[in-house]
């Protein structure tokens, strides 16, 4: 069998250099804090979970030159938004984890189509599943099909001009480097796999009796949305150990019990803290991204911190788990395949010669 090229301690533990991390922060820091403040402040915390995956649009395209970024944010908004409305529908039905669990593959591979195709930096449907899943776990109404365009949409929107905010002051350096945004179709098995992971994921924590699916889902595209099977691995590694470190920063700040203003307030902070960290080390950056996640959460379904945090922590282990699973399979059948194909052109070469 084949030895897959697994991560060394170092690999694990390195902490790469990022410049300009405090620029993306910001922004990212600022388009969640305005809808979300201005949500809390005029009544409408119901609506808080749209406007928190509308401003995952900010994101996308962080080094990018301005127009770039303005084009892929464009595209991962409509995705977003598609997703949370697919969330609320899938919501409609009464205890539909099954339907969750089922329709998140469709969603994770069609995510994965879109954003290699548009190169999406992050890359994978990860945000796809998360703002899926998450909206799809609580109940719904058909009236709240309208304030889910509505405020995801107009989130979204927020960003993108906050993103181009700085262009606008240097408008010739925005100009530098545009170009439109180049789409590349590839056939390849990386959709399948992500919807096979999905499935998997979501369907052992269903059968667990675990109350929070798209958690395990989550974990599970996080390292198939790496580039190579050693990364892949390091980033698995990397979701399990943070979310570990980040159990204990979520429990410091959910015992808090704090205010919803100031807890938007906390979450900015927190946003601000993970695009600090992630491109240095995943790991760090689950620190902030834990309790960001689940802060989001408590603002509108609050839950009894103990199990929520339990939860989190085994379905992330199951997640990531099945996702470095995944991985090593499909390392394993590449590389039988390869040495099948070598083995028949060398068959082929000493018959010739024979």
């Amino acid at each position: 069998m084949p030895v897959a090229p697994l991560p060394r301690r170092d690999d694990v533990l390195l902490v790469n250099p990022v410049e300009g991390a405090h620029r993306v922060g910001l922004r990212a820091g600022i388009s969640v804090l305005v809808p979300l403040l201005l949500l809390v402040a005029t009544g409408h915390a119901a609506w808080v979970p749209y406007a928190s995956f509308g401003a995952f649009t900010s994101l996308y395209g962080r080094n990018q030159p301005h127009l770039v970024r303005l084009q892929m944010q464009a595209s991962i908004a409509l995705c977003l938004t598609a997703a949370v409305v697919t969330g609320v529908v899938v919501g409609l039905v009464p205890g539909a984890l099954w339907l969750q669990v089922l329709t998140a593959p469709v969603i994770a591979a069609t995510g994965q189509v879109v954003a290699k195709a548009h190169s999406y930096h992050p890359p994978g449907p990860l945000f796809l599943i998360f703002a899926f899943g998450a909206i799809s776990s609580m109940p719904h109404t058909v009236a709240d099909l309208a304030p889910a365009v509505l405020v995801t949409s107009a989130t979204a929107l927020f960003c993108l001009a906050v993103g181009i905010a700085g262009g606008l002051r240097h408008p010739r350096a925005a100009l530098a480097g545009a170009h439109w945004l180049p789409l590349h179709f590839q056939a390849n098995w990386q959709p399948l796999w992500m919807a096979l992971a999905v499935l998997i994921s979501g369907a052992l924590a269903v059968l667990l009796g675990i109350g929070h699916p798209y958690w395990a889902m989550v974990s599970a595209i996080a390292p198939l949305s790496a580039p190579d099977v050693t990364q892949q691995i390091t980033r698995g590694i990397h979701r399990t150990i943070g979310t570990t470190g980040g159990i204990v920063t979520s429990w410091m700040l959910l015992a808090l019990h704090l205010e919803r203003a100031a807890a938007v307030l906390v979450v900015a902070a927190l946003q601000f803290g993970a695009e600090m960290l992630v491109g240095r080390n995943y790991a760090l950056a689950l620190l902030c991204i834990t309790p960001l996640a689940l802060m989001m959460g408590q603002l509108v379904h609050p839950q009894p911190i103990a199990p929520l945090l339990v939860d989190r922590l085994i379905e992330t282990v199951i997640g990531s788990t099945v996702g470095m699973g995944l991985v090593l399979l499909g390392h394993h059948l590449r590389e039988r395949r390869n040495d099948e194909v070598a083995e028949r052109l060398e068959e082929l070469r000493a018959s010739r010669e024979g």
